[in-house]
């Protein structure tokens, strides 16, 4: 299968590609494509979207086009990885939680990053690309 999805992330942060690396790694169905929120095939992706609300958060692209962004981005994220359902799920239903959880990790990306470590936070997600349809 090709990517279908894209997920746009901030490549200048460690704890983001870290993460993303994480994520990438359970898409065996390669569903998505990770994509640099400075690159310039991202805009094309965020369309209007000002430059503080496009670099505040992640933002998944569904196949028809749909952005969703930050916590919102959790359940739909959570259905294309295998044993993700529970966690969409609980996102699905309590989306509040979802945003939430999503706005104290992304507050504290710096120290997370700290946390884990500099080569942890050298990891290159795009390695593990699809080709988007």
């Amino acid at each position: 299968m090709t990517a279908d999805h894209v997920l746009l992330y901030d490549a200048d942060c460690g704890f983001c590609r870290w993460s993303l690396d994480k994520i990438m790694a359970r898409d065996r169905d390669h569903r998505i494509k990770p994509l640099p929120l400075h690159s310039a095939e991202a805009d094309s992706f965020l369309p209007g979207m000002d430059e503080e609300t496009k670099m505040a958060s992640w933002h998944l692209v569904l196949p028809d086009g749909t952005v969703r962004s930050a916590g919102d981005a959790v359940e739909p994220l959570m259905r294309l990885l295998p044993r993700g359902t529970p966690v969409a799920a609980v996102a699905g239903l309590a989306p509040g939680l979802a945003r939430t959880a999503y706005r104290f990790v992304a507050r504290n990306r710096e120290r997370f990053g700290r946390l884990i470590g500099t080569k942890a936070c050298s990891v290159d997600p795009s390695r593990r690309t699809g080709s988007v349809r």
